[in-house]
């Protein structure tokens, strides 16, 4: 077969290839995104599924308008507010997950041999959405604030092809780490200064279990540079494939040109589901749930991780999100480690060097808190922690 060069360039993902043994049922598992099943509101949703059948069943079996539900899309502009966004419907567009949204920013940026600035590290999924359609790294050197200001220029102004700088400011996967109001600020100064748009991934705001949100880069934007990429797939179900685009008209105009010709619009039954259940159920009370059972595993995470990790091992300590960034020393190659630590301790981990999308940094893991009960947190640390400890000797 002859395929595209771009088709035979893309690599499957190793997140998902490592999510093939992980979803074994002995092997404790950090490694995936994964929202704790026990928290989706299933009763409830029986009867909002009810009800969408009985009351608008064949609009809900129908096509619909490639920019989503409008009741929905008045929700998600209310939401924002929680952002520090002003805006409304005709700004929003219902897509088919925040990926989604990820592979139309590579489509309607991106030339082959086009450059994105990201964060270093940055999120594998989006990486992989981007090389698809040819573009090049070019990471920041980023810290516990966000990118650091003086490298973001010095990149700006050495990389003549930049199209768009890529973030995720709010517990970013993979490090768990968030921008301060001042990252945001110089980050938000230096794209109107060269005219560069920003791509702003923001699956995690809702779930911060500490202090206060700060404003999204979106609500900062001054001069229609700003595409905001959300999700209900952490908050509520990732099955049913909702998420949303917010971004201003210019941007927004291309991007529904790109969803009809990708696959018309986003399911008419789901998007209808939503919208009632945030009508009969109290949402903010459902995430609250959801933030609560977080924070706790959260915090067993980083208690078993004082308790049985190497003085050597570092990790950031997340204060919202799904991750924390384990740094080892130089001397383990988590990937190679990775094989080993499955068959020997059945616990399963995210190595870090798929999150540099130029590589070079090999002793790094990423781990999950969100999806493993607390009895499975606390074994999988001691085990891993065991092992880690055999290894640096």
């Amino acid at each position: 077969m002859k395929y595209s060069k771009r088709v035979v360039g893309v690599k499957a993902s190793e997140i998902r290839e490592i999510l093939k043994l992980a979803a074994r049922h002995d092997i404790i598992s950090f490694a995936g995104g994964l929202p704790a099943p026990e928290l989706f509101p299933i009763r409830e949703m029986e009867e909002v599924s009810r009800t969408v059948l009985e009351e608008m069943g064949q609009e809900a079996l129908q096509y619909s308008p490639t920019e989503g539900y409008e009741p929905l899309r008045d929700f998600i502009a209310g939401r924002m507010a929680k952002t520090g966004v002003k805006t409304d419907r005709d700004e929003i567009l219902i897509i088919s997950g925040s990926q989604q949204g990820l592979d139309f920013a590579g489509k309607i940026f991106l030339d082959p041999g086009d450059t994105v600035l990201c964060e270093s590290p940055t999120y594998l999924g989006a990486v992989n959405a981007f090389r698809a359609y040819e573009g090049n790294f070019r990471e920041v050197a980023t810290d516990n604030e966000g990118m650091i200001p003086e490298d973001l220029e010095k990149a700006l102004k050495e990389t003549p092809d930049v199209k768009f700088i890529y973030v995720i400011p709010d517990f970013q996967n993979p490090s768990g780490r968030t921008w301060s109001l001042d990252r945001r600020k110089a980050l938000v100064e230096l794209a109107n200064q060269y005219g560069i748009p920003i791509v702003e991934d923001n699956p995690y705001g809702e779930l911060i279990y500490e202090g206060e949100r700060l404003p999204s880069i979106r609500s900062l934007d001054t001069k229609g540079l700003v595409m905001f990429l959300g999700t209900f797939s952490k908050t509520f179900a990732p099955g049913l494939r909702i998420g949303w685009i917010n971004a201003p008209k210019e941007i927004l105009a291309k991007c529904i040109m790109v969803k009809q010709s990708s696959d018309v619009q986003s399911s008419s039954i789901s998007q209808r589901e939503i919208a009632v259940f945030v009508e009969k159920y109290d949402f903010e009370k459902h995430v609250e749930k959801i933030k609560s059972t977080y924070r706790k595993r959260r915090d067993l995470m980083m208690d078993s991780m004082g308790k049985y990790f190497p003085d050597s091992v570092e990790w950031t300590h997340p204060a919202g999100g799904l991750f924390t960034w384990v740094i080892v020393p130089d001397s383990i190659d988590t990937k190679e480690l990775m094989e080993r630590t499955l068959e020997e301790t059945k616990v399963a981990y995210v190595p870090g060097a798929s999150f540099f999308p130029n590589g070079g940094v090999k002793n790094t893991m990423r781990l999950n808190f969100s999806n493993m009960p607390e009895d499975k947190i606390v074994e999988g640390i001691r085990r891993l922690g065991e092992l880690l400890k055999r290894e640096i000797g």
